[in-house]
């Protein structure tokens, strides 16, 4: 079982993560893990603490001569940022923000610091290393995630081929250069309206095997388990497979992916409306997931609010924000995605090194032959 526990504040020393299950012999590229952490500290809209952080993974346990050893592998992330000690209470809780319940469930009494800093989406920094970890994995079984911003605001970004190189040189992540420049506008009136704006990411995978995730178990549902992933990123309110809610405007047979038998005995299907899962597993199709990002919580133009400690009708807390993060959302979801996956090809699969996990994954993709041949 792969799993990870996070842990460190916003403004404190750093994030660390502890991640269990990786299998020995994995090759740890560093610039890999560093590469995407700068993607998601990347794109248009983002704060001034994005030009102060210049985020790195370091490994300190679990990786020897830059091979996984098979042992708790601990990653770090420094913040530079670090004024924990120094910074004020924050007693005027933000609409949106994890802010008055936490306050509420913790028992702070009106200083929701230690609330805003665990909650913060800065955390997220440690857990793309994670996903890092977990891309890696993937790649070495021919399976290829890639997030990208389908939609900013009000401006949606038209389809275009699945080109990370293209995704990685436009500054919303998108794969729509002409929208880009809309959306720069849309961000540009948001920030001097004191405003934020959310969008829409998707997330598709490639080279996923059938059979991951399982129809047994409502929580070994794959669908299920990428919904709750997905979700467990700030800001994040829903999440859809394939058609998603636009299936239920439809009937039955405008929602539902034929199956064929090609002219080389392997199954086809000429759509792929179901996202590549079907009864909480993949079906050999690709997974395309999306996940919808709500505006940020921290305004410049502060909303209503109350002041905890004296009462009263006050404007909520103001601390360095962006006006949208929903291009760094596309590399958070992008890992949040590969560690769901990841998990489920080490729960079919086994195997304590990466060896044995390669011949698992070749015995299984003969097995499958000539239904489905990897491509």
């Amino acid at each position: 079982m792969i799993e990870y526990v996070t842990a460190g504040e916003s403004h404190g020393a750093g994030l660390v993560a502890i991640v269990t299950g990786l299998p020995a012999g994995l090759r740890i590229d560093r610039a890999f893990l560093d590469a995407m952490l700068a993607r998601r500290q990347a794109g248009y809209g983002r704060s001034e603490r994005q030009k102060l952080e210049r985020d790195r993974a370091v490994t300190l346990s679990g990786v020897r001569k830059g091979m996984a050893t098979g042992n708790p592998i601990t990653l770090r992330v420094r913040n530079r940022a670090r004024t924990l000690s120094k910074l004020p209470a924050v007693t005027r809780p933000r609409p949106g923000h994890a802010d008055l319940a936490g306050v509420l469930k913790f028992g702070h009494g009106a200083d929701a610091r230690d609330v805003l800093e665990r909650s913060s989406a800065r955390e997220t920094a440690v857990r793309t290393a994670v996903g890092g970890l977990c891309a890696l994995l993937l790649r070495e079984l021919g399976v290829t995630v890639t997030g990208h911003v389908v939609r900013l605001g009000p401006v949606r970004f038209a389809a275009g081929p699945l080109d990370r190189a293209a995704r990685d040189a436009s500054p919303f992540h998108s794969l729509d250069p002409k929208g880009d420049a809309k959306a720069k506008r849309a961000v540009d009136a948001a920030a001097r309206d004191g405003d934020t704006l959310g969008g829409v990411i998707e997330v598709v995978a490639t080279g996923v095997p059938p059979g991951l995730g399982s129809n047994a178990q409502a929580a070994m549902r794959l669908d299920a388990r990428l919904g709750a992933s997905l979700l467990g990123i700030p800001a994040i309110k829903g999440v859809e497979i394939g058609l998603g809610f636009g299936a239920a405007a439809r009937r039955g047979s405008q929602v539902h992916d034929r199956i064929r038998e090609g002219r080389d005995g392997r199954i086809v299907r000429p759509t792929n409306r179901a996202g590549g899962i079907e009864g909480g597993m993949t079906n050999g199709e690709p997974v395309v997931v999306r996940a919808a990002m709500k505006p940020l919580s921290t305004l410049r133009r502060a909303l209503e609010s109350v002041d905890l400690e004296r009462g009263g009708r006050k404007d909520a807390h103001f601390e360095r924000s962006d006006v949208t993060a929903v291009p760094a959302a596309a590399i958070v979801c992008e890992a949040s995605v590969a560690i769901v996956l990841a998990q489920a090809l080490a729960e079919k699969l086994g195997g304590d090194s990466l060896a044995e996990m390669r011949r698992n994954y070749e015995g299984y993709v003969a097995q499958l032959a000539p239904r489905w041949t990897a491509v």
